[in-house]
């Protein structure tokens, strides 16, 4: 695949204490929900080939699940999407198609809300719907997976997902279900994380993240994902959007990289 950099990083949560403390929430100014970078050409087209082997359906457990009674959630997020994008500049809306930044036309297509959301924004889109007690992952485009399969989580609670990550014990698994419920649909919030990578790739679904791969003299790669959760008024879903932005270690001043590893090096592995 094509390396997908942006110019810089627009969050560097490493430099911001309040950023770095589980789970690190912060509120979503009016407008501010989905992100639009430098990057937005050359991750849409990478997006537009992948969602198109969904349609197609191949590949499309990697990229694309979607339960039964998740539907109408899928439609309001499209809604949702729509309605905020009417107001970003670059994007031409009118009753059957929305022309993006790119100048790609994309049909609205009610038949395939979430694909068609999808394929509007850099974001990936996960809903999370809560049957019982626990919110639980009921439909998802997952085109910039960080080395973890679509398949493997959906249909899991939110504590199952996060199983593998070492600082996520049930105290953090109560908080964070606690922090579901009490999300308002005019209050969305944010937080973010980093990684280290060995290859620029958007699309990596396999592998283990590892706390520190960089080595000196070896390229590598910071990945940030802002993450945000929205709950959609009328359906009552959570909405889980990944934006993601990857750039080279080697562009990070001095500084920024010195307090990066550091903090790698404190972090569980």
């Amino acid at each position: 695949m094509p390396e997908i950099c942006q110019k810089e990083l627009p969050i560097k949560p490493w430099m911001h204490a309040h950023l770095r403390r589980l789970p690190g929430l912060n509120p979503i100014a009016p407008g501010q929900w989905l992100q639009i970078d430098d990057a937005y050409d050359a991750q849409m087209a990478l997006r537009d080939a992948l969602l198109r082997d969904a349609l197609l359906r191949e590949r499309r457990d990697a990229v694309f699940r979607q339960a039964d009674g998740a539907e109408a959630a899928a439609a309001e997020l499209l809604e949702r999407i729509l309605a905020e994008l009417r107001h970003k500049s670059g994007f031409t809306i009118d009753a059957h198609a929305v022309t993006r930044p790119d100048g790609c036309r994309v049909p609205i297509d009610h038949e395939n809300p979430l694909i068609c959301a999808a394929r509007l924004v850099q974001e990936d889109l996960l809903i999370l719907q809560k049957p019982d007690h626990d919110h639980v992952l009921t439909a998802a485009v997952l085109c910039f997976p960080a080395r973890w399969k679509l398949a493997a989580k959906f249909g899991a609670s939110v504590a199952h997902i996060h199983d593998p990550v070492t600082p996520y014990d049930d105290e953090m698994a109560l908080r964070v279900q606690r922090m579901l419920d009490f999300i308002h649909p005019d209050r969305p919030m944010w937080r973010a994380n980093f990684l280290l990578h060995d290859n620029p790739e958007l699309f990596q679904p396999e592998g283990k993240n590892t706390s520190d791969p960089w080595q000196p003299d070896t390229p590598c790669w910071v990945r940030v994902e802002r993450q945000s959760l929205l709950r959609l008024a009328e359906s009552g879903a959570v909405v889980f959007s990944i934006h993601t932005c990857v750039v080279p270690l080697s562009s990070l001043g001095d500084a920024e990289r010195d307090a990066l590893l550091a903090q790698k090096r404190l972090m569980p592995g």
